[in-house]
């Protein structure tokens, strides 16, 4: 059965074209993965599933129904935070089950069950301004878990978050996945290699869509040189460019290169840099990740300044 089915959906801000007639379905308890850039139209497709906001022309459905009669059916977590920090994690959840219409006795044992399930119980009662980060973004993952809720949005929800609590907060979602379909939206790759499906989003289009596995296969890639470097510039992405085939990716920590034989140009990359008073500070050869693949796609890196 289908979740969300999404047909030749466009919108339009004045003469700015944000979605150019994307068309995208997802199965009952799939966990589908959209990846892009900051910009690529992802925040603006969601919030048109989520009922948020309306397209230009295009439909939607939830289920069947149209977004605006399947409110219950979604729990949405938008970006920005939105619980209040001087409020506890449990008051919080309580005005939450008083607006959709629960009992105070029937909230209050309701908001224990999300609290648990959550693991947030033994921090209930702080004040959600005393939360890490991994802590708010439960809570607010919990405020779209009341009952009812089949499909669950997720706009960027790692964004912020340390390593050790992207892991935390995913292993809490993977718990959860049975019963409810889930739709992430992101620009981290790892973040999307969880995912049963991904679709690669640029420029208010999904570009392809499959697996994390069968993009990377589709993509031709096959090793990625990453190289470390303490300096960053425009003369050392041009020396490394001769080593690629097509544009060097920037990364944190320094450059990706692609080439069939990377094993084969280390030494000469090492020897190179050197040439110009930029010592690698590590270089080895790895899989390619997704954002690898979007590169190869599209030219472009995932992180848009």
């Amino acid at each position: 059965m289908e979740a969300i089915n999404v047909e030749r959906l466009v919108k339009k801000y004045g003469n700015n074209e944000v979605l150019k007639g994307i068309d995208m379905r997802i199965d009952e308890e799939e966990f589908y993965a959209l990846m892009g850039p900051n910009g690529s139209g992802k925040t603006t497709l969601v919030s048109i599933i989520a009922s948020v906001r309306s397209p230009t022309s295009g439909n939607v459905k939830i289920y069947g129904k149209k977004p605006d009669n399947a409110k219950e059916l979604m729990g949405y977590v938008p970006q920005e935070n939105f619980s209040s920090p001087m409020l506890t994690g449990r008051e919080n959840l309580l005005y939450f089950a008083g607006i959709l219409g629960y009992s105070r006795s029937g909230a209050k044992k309701l908001v224990d069950e999300i609290l648990n399930k959550m693991g947030l119980s033994e921090d209930a009662d702080k004040r959600v301004s005393r939360y890490s980060g991994g802590m708010r973004k439960k809570l607010e993952v919990a405020t779209a878990l009341f009952p009812g809720v089949k499909i669950l949005i997720l706009d960027e929800p790692t964004t912020g978050l340390d390593p050790s609590a992207r892991r935390e907060f995913f292993g809490l979602i993977e718990g959860m996945k049975k019963g409810l379909t889930i739709l992430l939206i992101t620009h981290i790759g790892a973040d999307a290699e969880l995912a049963d499906r991904v679709g690669l989003m640029d420029n208010g289009k999904i570009i392809v869509e499959n697996s994390p596995e069968g993009l990377k296969k589709g993509s031709g890639l096959e090793n990625v040189l990453n190289v470390e470097t303490p300096i960053k510039s425009e003369k050392v992405a041009g020396v490394l460019s001769k080593f690629s085939e097509g544009r060097v990716l920037e990364t944190e920590m320094g450059y990706r290169i692609y080439n069939k034989e990377p094993e084969n140009i280390t030494p000469e990359i090492v020897r190179v840099l050197d040439g110009i008073d930029c010592k690698t500070t590590k270089i080895e050869i790895i899989k390619p990740s997704l954002e690898d693949v979007f590169f190869k796609l599209t030219g472009k890196s995932m992180v848009v300044s």
